[in-house]
């Protein structure tokens, strides 16, 4: 656990500063409060046009920001020496990686937690606040894109042998994931038997972060309509008692499968100098 405190401490203190950092912290900030002005005409609570078409601005920039910062993080480390330094002391893969995790998800959740608080207070100042629950609906959907793109952003890390492999691998998968993921998924249910689709429905969006975390703020913000009839199951559940909690646990499960993944994957190359 110390191991793994003191690299998480050392990546914030890197990352706070890292003008990367404070770029996407600025850019946010500017983004945040473009949502507000989105909102401005009238007050927004549950899901709507104006909700929606938030939602999918978050969804634009926020999963490909944890992409580049990321795996920036864990590429810098081969490039500039710092893993063969840190490799010297009784330091396991494990450890490493979970504290790189730990370190940079603290320094992107302060973004996220600047930017909706920056929009909170001006919107405060000019009364025209967010409905509360809404607000936190949003701040929770920003967190959950960014602890699981997180995630696959330490595989693309420990892929790439260096910044502009993280960043061609890191582009990609946001590509693929937000802006691709409707043509994709249509183009390979269309291909399937009519039984197949909503089971593949199912499989396909458990592998798309983006999709699992959009699906389940909409259906929160009561708009669960929106999504059609092969999402009906989808809906069941997310509803119910235990919703909120099974979410968490799939969202737990993404993670440790990822950071697991990358874990061997480093621990290989380690292994092979």
């Amino acid at each position: 656990m110390k191991p793994m405190l003191t690299v998480a401490i050392r990546e914030m203190r890197i990352g706070f500063r890292n003008p990367w950092a404070y770029s996407f912290l600025a850019l946010f900030s500017l983004f945040s409060l473009a949502l507000l002005l989105i909102h401005s005409s009238r007050v927004v609570e549950g899901y709507s046009s104006v909700t929606g078409t938030m939602l999918n601005l978050i969804l634009y920039l926020l999963p490909l920001m944890t992409l580049l910062l990321g795996s920036f993080s864990l590429t810098a480390e081969k490039e500039e020496g710092g893993w063969q330094l840190l490799s010297a002391y009784p330091l396991g893969t494990p450890a490493f990686v979970l504290g790189k995790y730990a370190g940079i998800a603290a320094v992107l959740l302060v973004i996220v937690a600047f930017g909706y608080g920056l929009t909170g207070v001006v919107g405060q100042l000019t009364g025209k606040p967010f409905d509360v629950k809404t607000f936190t609906l949003f701040l929770a959907f920003s967190a959950g894109i960014v602890l699981l793109f997180l995630a696959v952003a330490a595989i693309v890390g420990t892929l790439a042998k260096n910044r502009w492999q993280a960043l061609t691998y890191g582009v990609a998968i946001w590509f693929f994931t937000v802006i691709g993921w409707p043509t994709l998924l249509v183009a390979v249910l269309g291909l399937l038997p009519y039984l197949w689709i909503k089971p593949a429905l199912v499989v396909l969006t458990l592998f798309n972060p983006a999709e699992l975390v959009r699906l389940f703020i909409v259906v929160k913000l009561s708009g669960g309509s929106v999504l059609g009839p092969e999402y009906y199951e989808w809906i069941g559940w997310i509803r119910g008692t235990g919703g909120t909690l099974l979410f968490l646990l799939v969202s737990a499960v993404w993670i440790a499968g990822c950071l697991g993944a990358a874990v061997v994957l480093w621990e290989r190359g380690r292994s092979r100098g």
